[in-house]
């Protein structure tokens, strides 16, 4: 039987995404997109059109749902008034399946209503780097790459590494990579903060249990309609060979870039392509979207405390810790979201931490047992 609740949520999402607001604003802009002298203003009509796709993009999903809601309340009763108990099963089948498939949908409509802040429709820049834990913490890093890798690789999001720096022996010590895709960056910013691991170390000849921290850094890629002023004479431009895997003409030309804001200390580098001009372009890309969000802040101690001077890389700053060793477990420290199947979290599977984090959701003691 369908909830009374579920009329409710749509009701409440619908005054959460402001309906007639945006029905309205909608009729506005194709208004205005019917003009003959629309495209006259390219810059204007771009934005126009943005506005427009943002707008369908919760109320197509929302009408939907209030439609199917509809066809599910209907066919309730239809089952209830059916005699034949082979049709009565059969059609409870069907409408128990397209229940589930419209609770998945109220769920990412009400995290439509959670991803609201400007920058969340944006592509995330996300940063690796390991901290306490010597190569253990750089083999870490690595796979926490390929963790966000395979998250990307669920939800259709493009994952391009720009800038990896190696370890001495295993791993990364560092790794740049941008997340193209709808509310990448949304969805990908509660991943910042501190990642322990505890696992035997494959990299300790007594087979001992290690602990190696590595920290995810996650900011939105700037939009182009967005100006930020650099001059040239505030760069440092250096070259240098790829240190990664990208065929011979990589590694023998000094293709790889790495630019230093000298007012700000910010550096940034790309060495993904073979082209040099292109390795330029990205570094300067990632280079305006740090310096954006340093603008944003209104002092720079704010701006340490969000992306600058993070806690210390080690024990106690971590967000959440993950247990491969003597117990398996992945356990957020902020939300109490714990998860027993580690490899599927190391699969990608990220959003429950991630949907409970964003709804500001907290579900008990999130203490570790070694914590206790």
């Amino acid at each position: 039987m369908i909830s009374p609740l579920w009329s409710s949520a749509l009701r409440t999402c619908g005054g959460f995404f402001d309906v007639p607001s945006k029905v309205k604003r909608l009729a506005e802009l194709e208004q205005i997109m019917s003009t003959e002298n629309f495209w006259s203003n390219k810059e204007q009509a771009r934005k126009a059109l943005d506005e427009s796709t943002q707008i369908k993009s919760t109320l197509v999903p929302f009408n939907e749902s209030e439609s199917r809601l509809d066809d599910l309340q209907t066919m309730q009763e239809l089952i209830y008034s059916e005699t034949d108990s082979t049709n009565k099963a059969s059609a409870q089948m069907e409408w128990d399946r397209e229940y589930q498939s419209l609770e998945k949908k109220l769920a990412d409509l009400e995290m439509r209503v959670v991803l609201s802040a400007k920058n969340d429709p944006s592509n995330a820049i996300l940063s690796i780097h390991s901290g306490a834990g010597g190569t253990d913490a750089c083999d870490w890093s690595e796979l926490l790459l390929r963790m966000y890798k395979r998250y990307a690789e669920r939800h259709n999001y493009t994952f391009e590494v720009i800038d990896i720096q190696p370890g001495d022996e295993a791993g990364i010590r560092s790794a740049t990579a941008i997340v193209s895709g709808e509310y990448a960056f949304g969805y990908l910013k509660a991943e910042t903060g501190v990642h322990r691991l505890v696992r035997i170390s494959p990299f300790n000849a007594n087979a001992a249990r290690q602990t190696s921290f590595s920290s995810v850094d996650v900011i939105p890629e700037v939009q182009e309609d967005i100006e930020v002023k650099i001059d040239e004479k505030d760069l440092k431009i250096d070259t240098y060979r790829s240190s990664g895997a990208g065929g011979q003409h990589v590694n023998k030309t000094d293709s790889a870039v790495r630019m230093t804001h000298l007012p700000t200390g910010i550096v940034v580098a790309c060495q993904n392509e073979r082209s040099q001009i292109k390795n330029r372009v990205t570094a300067m890309k990632i280079l305006k979207a740090r310096i954006f969000e340093r603008q944003k802040a209104d002092r720079k101690e704010q701006f340490d405390k969000e992306f600058g001077n993070k806690d210390a890389i080690a024990f106690g700053s971590q967000i959440r810790s993950y247990f491969f060793h003597p117990y398996k477990l992945a356990n957020d420290h902020r939300t109490g979201v714990k998860i027993s199947d580690v490899q599927s979290v190391m699969d990608g599977d990220l959003d429950e931490f991630i949907s409970a984090f964003l709804k500001g959701v907290k579900k008990g003691d999130s203490k570790d047992e070694d914590d206790a």
